[in-house]
C-alpha cells in the first residue's frame, strides 16, 4: 500500500464515520418524535438537575496566587505542599485537615509560571501543564509557583483564613526552613558585596574626574547656562554605576520580600469564571438528558427483541 493507497483509505473510513453518525442522529429524531413525552420528562429532569447543581451557594470558584520560593527548590516545595492535595499527613490541630475533609476545599494544585523573556519576570501561568522544562522560549521560572484551589459561593469569607494556614503549613516544613536559612547567608551576603562595590565605582569615578590633576583647574563647560564638570570621557563608568545600582536595587527588594521560605506575590484571587457555570452546565445535562432518554426510547422500541434475548 503507497501513501494514496492510505489516503483514499483514510478518506473512505471517514465518509463510513459520517454516515453512521448521520443515521445515528436520524435514528434519535425519530425516537424522540415518537417519544416525545419520555424526552421532554428526561430533558425536564436534566434541566432541574444542572439548576440545583448551579445554585448560587454551590456554584465552585477557582482561587489562585503567585509564591515566591526563598531558598526551596520546586522538588522540595511540591513534597511540602502534597498533603494538601490528599489531606492526609496534615497536623490534627490544623484546621485545613477538617476543612478538607467537610469538602470546604478541595483540588489544591500548582501550576509552573512561565517567563518567556528569561530575563525574571512572570509572563503566564501555565495552566494546561503544557509547558516542559527542557523549553527555551518558554522558560519554567524555578523561584514561582502558582498554588489553586476550589472553594464553594457560600465559604468565600474562609479565603483569608485559608491563605494564612497553607502558608503557616508550608513555611514550618524542616526542608523548606533549612533551604531558607542557607539562601538569606548568601542574600545578606551579595547585599553587602553589591553596596561596597557601589561605594568603590563612586570613589574610582571621583578620583578619576576631580583628583587624576592636582594643583590643575577642573575641566569645564557651560551649556544652557549650565556649568558641566569634567569631559566626554564620563560616560567611562556612568553605564556601570547605572548597571550596577540596578541589580543592587533588585537584590535589596528581593531580601525586603524574602521574610519566610515562601511568602506570596499577591493574596489569594478568586476567578470570576466559576467552575461549574450555570449556562455550560444548563446545556451539558439538557444533552445529557436528551441522550438518555433517546437509550430509554430504544430499549422501550425493542422490549421485545430483548424479552426474547433472555427468555432463550
Amino acid at each position: 500500500m503507497n501513501f494514496f493507497d492510505l489516503c483514499v483509505a483514510c478518506w473512505h473510513a471517514l465518509g463510513r464515520a459520517c454516515k453512521a453518525i448521520g443515521c445515528l442522529l436520524a435514528r434519535a429524531l425519530r425516537l424522540s418524535y415518537r417519544y416525545w413525552w419520555l424526552v421532554l420528562l428526561c430533558v425536564a429532569l436534566g434541566v432541574a438537575a444542572a439548576l440545583y447543581y448551579t445554585r448560587r451557594d454551590n456554584v465552585i470558584y477557582r482561587v489562585n496566587a503567585v509564591a515566591v520560593l526563598n531558598g526551596p527548590t520546586v522538588q522540595q516545595f511540591e513534597q511540602a505542599f502534597m498533603p494538601l492535595r490528599s489531606a492526609q499527613q496534615l497536623p490534627p490541630e490544623s484546621p485545613l485537615q477538617s476543612w478538607l475533609y467537610e469538602k470546604k476545599l478541595r483540588c489544591f494544585e500548582t501550576y509552573r509560571v512561565i517567563d518567556c523573556m528569561n530575563d525574571s519576570v512572570a509572563d503566564y501561568i501555565d495552566f494546561k501543564n503544557s509547558s516542559s522544562p527542557t523549553d527555551t522560549v518558554n522558560v519554567q521560572m524555578q523561584d514561582r509557583l502558582c498554588l489553586q484551589f476550589r472553594i464553594k459561593h457560600r465559604d468565600l469569607d474562609m479565603i483569608p483564613a485559608v491563605e494564612q494556614e497553607v502558608m503557616t503549613f508550608l513555611n514550618a516544613n524542616p526542608s523548606m526552613q533549612g533551604a531558607y536559612k542557607t539562601y538569606m547567608m548568601n542574600m545578606l551576603e551579595q547585599v553587602r558585596f553589591n553596596h561596597a562595590q557601589v561605594e568603590k565605582l563612586d570613589s574610582l569615578t571621583d578620583q578619576y574626574y576631580f583628583h587624576s590633576n592636582p594643583g590643575s583647574e577642573p575641566l569645564n563647560s557651560v551649556r544652557n547656562g549650565l556649568v558641566f564638570m569634567g569631559d566626554w570621557r564620563v560616560h567611562l563608568f556612568l553605564g556601570d554605576i547605572y548597571a550596577h545600582q540596578n541589580r543592587t536595587f533588585k537584590m535589596d527588594q528581593r531580601l525586603q520580600l524574602a521574610t519566610a521560605p515562601v511568602v506570596l506575590e499577591n493574596h489569594f484571587t478568586v476567578d470570576s469564571k466559576p467552575v461549574n457555570g450555570r449556562r455550560k452546565f444548563v446545556i451539558l445535562f439538557f444533552l445529557l438528558g436528551w441522550i438518555g432518554a433517546c437509550v430509554l426510547a430504544e430499549l422501550i422500541d425493542r422490549r421485545k427483541a430483548i424479552a426474547a434475548w433472555f427468555a432463550q
